[in-house]
């Protein structure tokens, strides 16, 4: 298993940018072959894909999303890092970071909700 954990603000306001962070344990984020995910599921609907970095640091998003969305990492804190400009409440959702190994998102952590509300 491979434990990953989600850290972010919480509440955030509209036009702001949303920040957050999943810190990575068990496995360094550069080792060959693995793609860090983000991905988000707003209240009432199904999970979108926000955008992955790979082991190389090679980063793809969704394109519905790729103006906005902005995925980084400290290989140094074994951490890797999601921004999200110009949100809206619409953006309000649990956003999870996500390992893929081999095509498949086999490690998951436990989400973190952003609201975002004047």
């Amino acid at each position: 298993q491979v434990p990953l954990k989600e850290s972010g603000p919480g509440l955030v306001k509209p036009s702001q940018t949303v920040s957050l962070r999943c810190t990575v344990s068990g496995v360094s984020i550069t080792s060959n072959g693995f793609a860090w995910n983000w991905i988000r599921q707003p209240p009432g609907k199904g999970p979108e894909w926000m955008g992955l970095i790979l082991y190389d640091g090679r980063t793809m998003y969704n394109p519905s999303l790729k103006n906005r969305t902005s995925i980084s990492w400290d290989t140094s804190k074994n951490q890797f890092s999601l921004d999200l400009l110009s949100v809206t409440p619409e953006d309000t959702a649990v956003y999870y970071c996500a390992r893929m190994s081999r095509s498949t998102l086999d490690a998951w952590g436990q989400g973190t909700q952003v609201t975002v509300s004047s």
